[in-house]
Order: C-alpha cells, then sequence, then structure tokens
C-alpha cells in the first residue's frame, strides 16, 4: 500500500501541471500560451475533431486588454493558428460584455491576436498573451479592485 502511494506521489511531481501543457498545446498549434488564466484544473483534447474543453477551478474575471470573463468549463474548437466556436469566454467592451466567438493568430509575424467579439474583429498586441491572467473568483475583492480600476481609466 505504502509502496502505491509513493508511486502516486511520484507521479504526480513528475507529471507537468495543468497549466503548463495546456500552455505547451496551444503554443505547438500557433497560439500564444497566456491564453487560458491561471487557475486551469484540466483540459481534454479530441485530436480528431480538434475539440477542446479546458475546465477552470472556478469562473472568474481576467484582464488582457479589457476585463474578461471565464466560465468554469471553455469550449473550442483548436486548429493551427486558431481557437474556433469558442465558449465560456466574455470580453467587457464599453460597459458591454460580449461573447468572444474565436481567437486567431493569422500573421504570426505581425505580433497581434485576433479576438472575434461577433460584431467585431479586435485585435491585440500578442505580448499580453504571454504568461496566463491572473483570474478572480466573482466577488473576490480583487474583482472589485479590478473594476474599479478600469472604471478609473475609462473617466480619465
Amino acid at each position: 500500500m505504502s509502496l502505491l502511494l509513493l508511486l502516486l506521489l511520484l507521479v504526480q511531481f513528475i507529471s507537468p501541471s495543468s497549466q503548463s501543457s495546456i500552455r505547451n498545446l496551444l503554443e505547438a498549434r500557433g497560439l500564444p500560451g497566456g491564453l487560458f488564466p491561471d487557475n486551469v484544473e484540466s483540459y481534454s483534447l479530441d485530436d480528431k475533431t480538434g475539440e477542446l474543453e479546458v475546465q477552470l477551478q472556478n469562473p472568474c474575471f481576467a484582464r488582457f486588454e479589457n476585463r474578461v470573463y471565464f466560465d468554469r468549463v471553455i469550449r473550442a474548437n483548436l486548429s493551427y493558428g486558431g481557437l474556433v466556436g469558442l465558449e465560456g469566454l466574455t470580453q467587457e467592451e464599453l460597459f458591454l460584455w460580449l461573447p468572444v466567438k474565436g481567437i486567431a493568430v493569422n500573421d504570426p509575424s505581425s505580433g497581434l491576436v485576433l479576438f472575434d467579439i461577433g460584431v467585431a474583429h479586435k485585435q491585440i498586441s500578442r505580448s499580453l498573451f504571454e504568461d496566463p491572467p491572473v483570474c478572480y473568483p466573482p466577488g473576490s475583492i480583487m474583482e472589485k479592485l479590478e473594476k474599479s480600476k478600469m472604471d478609473i481609466q475609462l473617466k480619465r
């Protein structure tokens, strides 16, 4: 029994965390590694269909250029350079929360990531996606501070 426990602990230390492995997966597919927040619990990818499902520890708010909200489960079809049919991610634009339908890197040399928010396409600097964003649960003090900071910036 103790040998089994030791083996399980060893596997846990040797195997990469979900965050680093999702990062590696995205980078291998031509996308920036920091598209998903720092609280990724697990993910699954169907290699035949490209269906990606990412499970977070909890739904949360983060910031790229603007505030974004991640549901606990995010789904998309992963292909080289893109996440299409995205579900579970919304972005705040001028006090409106708009669903992000897709994320793409059409030209890696441009340094831009394209967000499809349905009514428009938004180009965001790839440098904002180098590291996973810190994610704050809804209602947490940090989420409220982030919102206040955004409100102050808009008033300027």
